[in-house]
């Protein structure tokens, strides 16, 4: 019950990678027939993004993964644009704030449910600001942010604008796009994340939207390739796989967001009445479909994981990204948590092997082992 961490590669993704590792291993930038199917190989995958996007192919740059492509959005825009600022909310990912405090950055409270406060965002943002990025779906809490609400916020700013510096909005989409909408369009979004190991695709694969108008440096120079601004050979079978794992993940969303809905109800629902001292965290409403996120109070986490998993159940205390990290969980601090809460505190994500049966084993473990405490 982590899949927020990791989820299995599809064995359909693996089947439309598998020719690249090997018989196919040519390099799209050679000239040769070979070389060239392989170019052609990678531009259908690239033009597959592009349509769950609503972009032009030529606007989908490959990365190895979601953190590079965050970093790639911010580094990128900020290099670009030494003098401006960056504004973040308190509950990004790691691969967000870590690149943004580099720069001149503000970061915008949230509510206690998670979701950003609007009204403190727009006071963060002032005529030196060049970017904002907001998380598309918290990958602890599972909320939503409201992104098309976001986005005419930033509306509203460039037109007050009298200065020439753009004013560009990043998300992260890395956990939504199992469940949620990615029509750039619709979010209002300049630049976008994909992460392919979230989404039954290969680890190490992902991608950045760019929009046209986005001026920004590379991180990588070299022959190139992704535009200029990611240059090196491009993995072919990465980059398939991540668009064969997209395709499914968004052709399926909505029937497979109903069904994990639903178990997602059901574990709340037997975990409090198992449990009623247990708060659940994270929007009630707006929120991620497949997450579970508890308070256990005055509990520690990391003694009960270790129970958890002697009984078979994976689950996690926050970020697997940053698991090693001994503070507690920064996005639960940032929602009004104390220490003592936010130590006490696991995540439950479910995925497309998780069943009532699994829901049914975890609650019933969880209350065993905290009868026993």
């Amino acid at each position: 019950m982590d899949y927020a961490a990791a989820t299995p590669l599809d064995a359909a993704v693996l089947a439309r990678m598998r020719p690249f590792f090997a018989a196919e291993f040519y390099n799209p930038s050679a000239t040769y027939l070979a070389a060239r199917q392989a170019a052609g190989e990678l531009a259908a995958a690239r033009a597959g993004v592009a349509h769950w996007l609503g972009v032009r192919p030529a606007e989908v740059v490959f990365t190895a993964g979601g953190t590079e492509a965050n970093n790639l959005a911010i580094h990128g825009v900020m290099r670009r644009f030494p003098e401006g600022n960056v504004v973040v909310s308190g509950v990004e990912h790691e691969s967000v704030l870590a690149p943004a405090h580099v720069y001149d950055c503000r970061e915008a409270a949230v509510h206690p449910d998670g979701l950003v406060d609007l009204v403190a965002l727009e006071a963060a943002i002032d005529e030196k600001t060049v970017l904002v990025s907001i998380m598309y779906a918290n990958n602890e809490v599972g909320t939503v942010q409201p992104l098309a609400e976001i986005a005419r916020v930033l509306e509203r700013k460039r037109a007050e604008r009298v200065g020439r510096l753009p004013l560009y909005f990043h998300t992260d989409a890395c956990q939504a796009a199992n469940y949620l909408d990615l029509h750039v369009s619709r979010l209002g979004v300049d630049m976008l994340t994909l992460n392919g190991g979230k989404i039954y695709g290969p680890k190490q694969s992902g991608a950045l939207y760019i929009a046209a108008e986005v001026e920004l440096l590379p991180l990588t120079y070299g022959g190139g390739q992704e535009r200029g601004v990611r240059s090196g050979t491009e993995n072919v079978a990465q980059d398939v796989g991540l668009a064969a794992a997209l395709d499914m993940a968004q052709k399926q969303r909505h029937e497979e967001g109903k069904r994990l809905a639903g178990l997602q109800r059901l574990f709340i629902e037997k975990i409090t009445a198992a449990l009623p001292e247990t708060a659940v965290n994270g929007s009630q409403k707006k929120r991620l479909p497949n997450n579970v996120h508890l308070t256990f109070p005055g509990q520690d986490n990391e003694r009960l994981l270790m129970a958890l998993d002697e009984a078979g159940i994976m689950a996690a205390a926050g970020s697997a990204c940053s698991a090693s990290d001994e503070e507690p969980s920064h996005v639960l601090r940032a929602m009004g948590k104390n220490d003592a809460e936010a130590r006490a505190s696991l995540r439950f994500t479910l995925g497309r092997q998780t069943t009532a049966a699994d829901v049914e084993r975890a609650v019933e473990a969880l209350a065993a082992i905290l009868e026993k405490r």
